[in-house]
C-alpha cells in the first residue's frame, strides 16, 4: 500500500489508509468499534466530523501507533494527547532502572536498545565488547544517524560487519524486506521510507529481494553467524518492546538480545577483550 502524500493528510484519508492497512473493511471496522457503517464511511469521506473520543476509539480497534494518532487528532482539529520525552526525562527513572535491569542480567548475551530508526540507544557490557570486537571504534562514525551508531548501517554496509557475517546475505535478504514492511506500515514515516532507499544503494542489496529461505536450518530461527579471526560466534534474537506505554518514545523503544545459538559461541563471547 502506498503512503499517504502530505497534500492528501486529511483525517479521513488517514482513518481509510489505517483501516485498509488492517484489512478491515468498513462494516468490520463498525462492528468492532459499535458505530454505525454509515458513520464510517462519512468520516473518511469528511462528510462528518469526529469528535476527540471517536478518534481514540476507533485507534484503539486499529491498534495506530500511539506518534499516528497524535497526527490523527491534529487533522481533526484537536491538540495531540501523547507526549514524546526523552529516556533521561526524570519521569522515567523507573523505566530506566527496568532497562538497567535487563541489560545487566544478561552477563552472556548482547542486548541492544534502539529507537524506531534503529539508532543505539544503550547497550550492555556483552554488545560493546561483540561491537569492538567486530569493527574499529574510530570506524564506527561512518554509521550514524542523528549522534548514535544506526544499526541497519552497520549491517548492511559494505564497509560495516558485512565481512564478519557468514550468512550475510540470509540477514540482509531477512532485514531489507523488514525495513520495507517497517517503511509502508506507516503511511508518514519518511525517514524509514528514505533508509530503505539509502540501503537499496548498497552493493548486493537490491537482488536480495528475490533471496528464498529453503535451506534445512538446524534452528526453527534464522541466526546470525559472526567470523572473524578464526572465532565463530552464532547467535538467534528476541525483541521486546515496553507493554501499553502511553508515551511515543516508550512505545518505539526495541530491545534485542542476541542469545549464543551453542556453547561454543558462550564460551568465545567471554573470552573476547
Amino acid at each position: 500500500m502506498q503512503s499517504i502524500s502530505n497534500e492528501e493528510i486529511t483525517f479521513g484519508n488517514l482513518l481509510k489508509y489505517w483501516r485498509k492497512q488492517r484489512n478491515f473493511s468498513q462494516l468490520d471496522l463498525a462492528l468492532a468499534s459499535d458505530v454505525s457503517q454509515r458513520h464510517i464511511s462519512f468520516l473518511e469521506s469528511g462528510r462528518a466530523n469526529p469528535s476527540q473520543d471517536m478518534i481514540l476509539q476507533l485507534a484503539t480497534v486499529l491498534d495506530i501507533p500511539l506518534r499516528e494518532q497524535n497526527i490523527m487528532l491534529t487533522t481533526a482539529g484537536f491538540a495531540p494527547i501523547y507526549s514524546e520525552n526523552d529516556l533521561s526525562s526524570p519521569e522515567f527513572e523507573p523505566i530506566r532502572k527496568a532497562l538497567d535491569f535487563i541489560m545487566l542480567s544478561q552477563t552472556h548475551s548482547p542486548v541492544l536498545i534502539m529507537d524506531r530508526y534503529w539508532n543505539l540507544i544503550q547497550s550492555n557490557p556483552a554488545s560493546q565488547r561483540l561491537i569492538n570486537w567486530l569493527i574499529n571504534s574510530e570506524d564506527l562514525q561512518n554509521f550514524f544517524y542523528d549522534g548514535k551508531i544506526n544499526l541497519m548501517r552497520l549491517m548492511l554496509h559494505p564497509q560495516g560487519l558485512k565481512p564478519f557475517v557468514v550468512n550475510w546475505k540470509e540477514i540482509a535478504s531477512h532485514l531489507i524486506k523488514r525495513i520495507y514492511r517497517e517503511a509502508i506500515a506507516n503511511g508518514n514515516n519518511e525517514q524509514t521510507m528514505q533508509f530503505y532507499q539509502e540501503f537499496l544503494t548498497y552493493p548486493d542489496v537490491p537482488q536480495l529481494w528475490k533471496l528464498s529461505h529453503s535451506h534445512t536450518w538446524q534452528l526453527p530461527l534464522l541466526t546470525v553467524n559472526f567470523l572473524k579471526d578464526g572465532i565463530n560466534l552464532n547467535f538467534f534474537s528476541a525483541i521486546a518492546t515496553l507493554g501499553t506505554p502511553h508515551d511515543i518514545m516508550l512505545q518505539e523503544l526495541r530491545i534485542e538480545t542476541l542469545f549464543p545459538a551453542d556453547e561454543v559461541t558462550q564460551q568465545n563471547l567471554a573470552n573476547l577483550n
